[in-house]
């Protein structure tokens, strides 16, 4: 969300300009441009003895205001994005679970609430590149900054730097909610700093920052806020799934645009009738889905009652991918119609895939098995199937790794998303890019590499198994796949690109590469799923 105009807050009316911005306090309203014009008799003007008008000079920016002019108190949708930033760095909580609670506490109306959540996501997205620039105004190396001023300095800067609010709007307002939350000693910090950065646009910045520097993967990471591990985590994935390298800023710059909600009704369950009547447009890549319009979601009856669901169009795909495979043409062991399949998905929580494949099983007349192996979680797969018709389904709360052993054969289509280092969805997830590191990717490797063998033990001679991650880097995703295959015999790999496209509406996605399946957010503007069809021989 971007704002123009301002109301002293930096979150007025649009179209006005310097114009229409109105002050706070006793210091009256401006009209005009700087106020020309404007009659000397109106109410708000200041004059000394004599009766001339006051502080008739040039007109003071809030920096050269004295303390007791300034802002004392902290702007709500400001405060719930320093919020959301506080617990996001002090108590490794996701932002896109706080933010709602925090706006819901506050009391935000939708203009307030949708400028928190631009300010806390691109805060949290921008960071690297905003501590790139603090570094050059802070007179100290910022790990020595308290951790909250750091991140109210953090907000000043998205606001200064890429929101079109006001500069004394962002400065006046960023110091009150310093004083008001941290203190009346670091608010003169934070004001002498956010009045360094104020000097220059974010272009110029850069400019400054990458003066000289040769390599472009340290370029692109200060460029685009993202680590530089993942920068070149990302050229490799890229070429890895069969796309120039020469995509890698598109795609970088793709993960910092804020995504646009999707929304799924489950097939034969949900309508999008309600959605579209309240501003959503129907999705252009997944019959079934819509693009959100924004607002809250939870006020719309076929959203509380589960049947219509908020998911990314990349998950939708690949569940209706694996749905969709033909077992006859696949080679199934027998001469059998979709009757009496059991379907499972391994990894199941939160269920909104399990939701989805619900829906779709139960189209199929076949039935489902959503196991997840930690109990809370597991009651939200229950939570979320419960518009699914209860005969359709059961939840199993156990390691998935244990199913291959104690259930081996048993079923005709395995969905297993595996846990991986979520580098597919960092647009959604704006934190986790400042939380992910290379160790994680070791560390995760060999329990995905369980779960795969655990599906196909599972999974019958004839049936599929559809792997899926929501991340490209080749270690979770090809390599995976590729050491399964090099172990057994009686496993080959389906067309997913080919898969993909059949449920696609435009029926050319051109996601395929070498049998596998990669989505892009600056291709497909979906997260970045990967999915391997894997047919287990009759």
């Amino acid at each position: 969300m971007s704002e123009s105009g301002s109301n002293g807050n930096g979150r007025g009316r649009s179209g006005g300009g310097a114009g229409n911005q109105r002050g706070q306090g006793n210091s009256g309203s401006q009209r005009g441009k700087g106020g020309a014009g404007a009659d000397s008799s109106r109410a708000g003007v200041r004059r000394d003895a004599q009766g001339r008008e006051r502080n008739r000079g040039p007109k003071r920016n809030f920096t050269e205001n004295a303390p007791a002019q300034r802002t004392r108190r902290a702007d709500p949708a400001r405060l719930v994005a320093f919020e959301v930033l506080r617990a996001v760095a002090a108590e490794d909580a996701y932002a896109n679970l706080v933010l709602p609670a925090r706006i819901r506490h506050h009391g935000l109306d939708k203009r307030d609430a949708g400028f928190a959540t631009e300010l806390s996501y691109g805060a949290l997205r921008g960071q690297g590149t905003y501590d790139a620039i603090l570094a050059r105004c802070v007179d100290r190396p910022l790990d020595q900054l308290d951790p909250a001023i750091l991140d109210a300095l953090r907000i000043g800067a998205h606001q200064l730097l890429a929101m079109r609010v006001p500069a004394h709007a962002a400065l006046d307002e960023t110091v009150g909610l310093a004083r008001a939350v941290i203190g009346a000693g670091p608010s003169g910090l934070i004001n002498a700093v956010l009045r360094k950065v104020s000097a220059h646009t974010l272009d110029e910045w850069l400019e400054l920052l990458l003066a000289g520097e040769a390599d472009e993967t340290k370029g692109a990471a200060i460029r685009y806020a993202h680590p530089e591990w993942i920068v070149r985590a990302f050229r490799q994935s890229l070429v890895s799934h069969g796309r120039p390298v020469s995509e890698i800023n598109s795609l970088l710059e793709a993960d910092n645009a804020a995504p646009v909600v999707n929304l799924v009704a489950l097939p034969g369950l949900g309508s999008l009738d309600e959605a579209l009547e309240n501003g959503a447009t129907p999705g252009e890549l997944v019959e079934g889905s819509a693009l959100s319009s924004g607002g809250d979601l939870g006020r719309l009856a076929s959203v509380r009652d589960g049947s219509t669901r908020v998911q990314d169009v990349g998950s939708q795909l690949v569940a209706r991918a694996l749905a969709a495979v033909d077992l006859g043409e696949a080679g199934h062991g027998e001469d059998r119609s979709d009757d009496g399949e059991r379907w499972l998905d391994l990894c199941a929580g939160p269920g909104g895939k399990a939701a989805l494949l619900g829906a779709l099983a139960r189209q199929h007349g076949a039935t489902l098995l959503a196991n997840e192996p930690a109990p809370h979680r597991a009651k939200l797969v229950s939570q979320a199937l419960s518009a699914v018709p209860r005969e359709t389904w059961q939840v199993r709360t156990g390691d998935g790794r244990e199913v291959g052993t104690e259930m081996t054969g048993q079923f005709d289509r395995v969905l297993v998303d595996v846990p991986c280092t979520g580098l597919g969805a960092l647009r959604r997830r704006p934190e986790s890019r400042w939380r992910r590191t290379p160790k994680d990717l070791a560390d995760l490797g060999p329990l995905q590499r369980e779960l795969l063998k655990s599906a196909l033990d599972a999974v019958k001679p004839g049936g599929v198994v559809a792997y899926v991650t929501c991340s490209p880097h080749p270690a979770e995703t090809t390599a995976v796949v590729s050491d399964a295959l090099r172990k057994r015999e009686d496993l080959e790999l389906l067309d997913a690109g080919a898969a993909l496209d059949a449920v696609s509406l435009t029926g050319h996605l051109e996601a395929g590469h070498e049998s596998t399946a990669q989505l892009w957010p600056h291709l497909h503007r979906t997260d970045a799923m990967f999915l391997a069809l894997i047919h287990k021989k009759a």
